[in-house]
């Protein structure tokens, strides 16, 4: 299997577009609205769900097979949307996971705290 990387899945995704001159509507705006949407659809279906059913959820080949399609949509859309406003995604990512280890350190135990 060929390593992917999100590089060319952002061209893969804009030679797409083009080839059926759908770049007219890949504003800000409109590829956020879509991703939104494909969020959602994701979201519904896991609306009803328990959390223990939730955990289940790819053990049936059906919804497995929803459920990748709309991680599928969510990052295509996620991708694009980076593209059109020049947001390496995997930078993005490094830098608010810097400012998060930051911002949220681990827990550690209290000192001097008796644990009896």
């Amino acid at each position: 299997m060929t390593e992917l990387d999100v590089a060319e899945m952002q061209r893969r995704l804009a030679r797409f577009a083009a080839a059926r001159d759908w770049e007219q509507y890949h504003t800000p705006k409109n590829l956020v609205a879509a991703l939104s949407v494909e969020a959602s659809e994701l979201l519904e279906i896991f609306q009803w769900l328990t959390p223990e059913q939730s955990a289940r959820v790819m053990e049936d080949p059906d919804s497995a097979h929803r459920v990748s399609d709309e991680v599928a949509d969510v990052l295509a859309y996620l991708l694009q949307f980076c593209e059109v406003l020049g947001i390496d995604p995997l930078v993005a990512l490094a830098d608010k996971m810097d400012r998060n280890e930051v911002r949220y350190p681990p827990k550690r135990p209290a000192v001097g705290r008796d644990s009896s």
